[in-house]
């Protein structure tokens, strides 16, 4: 069984990519949130799921393992396939899907290309009690509102050579005390708080 892949990406689509791990290319389905953090060239590491059908063997890749935890609790809900997890997760966040799951809000689901009214009930009244921790605290919003304006940052300070996990703790903290704070003013916190 696969269970993680690290190694280089070597083709770079959309909703899927090649991962070179030592010379063996490895074909894999991704979302759109984990196609955004891929660059091709450039190492990976992705949290694979392995589904094994009668007619094919296929991978699934994921950013987090939030993410893929999630994925592995859509596809237990029956008439929801890994392709159409792949979609609701392209879709919508992991946050706006435990919401939607947990305040009844199948017209959200119903959103996703694939999901019709009976299926988005059918998530509803399996996961509800299963997407708890990916709820998001009303503290973490601007957070999550931030993130883009946080990978800018810690990439643009992995460039200087500062390990993205030191400078992340640094980052989270001045987002949710300022979440309104530019690239550039994120970088000089971080640089200064080091």
């Amino acid at each position: 069984m696969i269970y993680t892949l690290k190694g280089i990406v070597q083709e770079h689509n959309p909703t899927s990519v090649v991962i070179d791990v030592n010379g063996v290319g490895y074909f894999v389905g991704i979302s759109l949130q984990t196609s955004e953090k891929l660059v091709l060239g450039q190492p990976t590491f992705l949290h694979i799921q392995q589904i094994i059908r009668e007619d094919a063997h296929l991978l699934f890749g994921f950013n987090s393992i939030l993410e893929k935890d999630l994925f592995n609790l859509l596809i237990s809900v029956n008439g929801v396939g890994p392709v159409s997890a792949i979609i609701m997760l392209s879709s919508l966040s992991l946050e706006e899907i435990a919401a939607a799951i947990m305040n009844n809000n199948s017209l959200l689901l119903q959103k996703v290309k694939g999901i019709g009214t009976k299926t988005a009930e059918r998530i509803i009244v399996d996961l509800r009690d299963k997407v708890q921790k990916f709820r998001v605290s009303e503290e973490n919003i601007s957070t999550f509102v931030n993130n883009k304006v946080k990978e800018e940052a810690l990439s643009a300070v992995e460039v200087l050579g500062i390990s993205k996990k030191m400078s992340e703790k640094i980052a989270d903290r001045f987002l949710k005390q300022n979440p309104d704070l530019s690239v550039e003013d994120l970088v000089k916190q971080i640089l200064k708080n080091i």
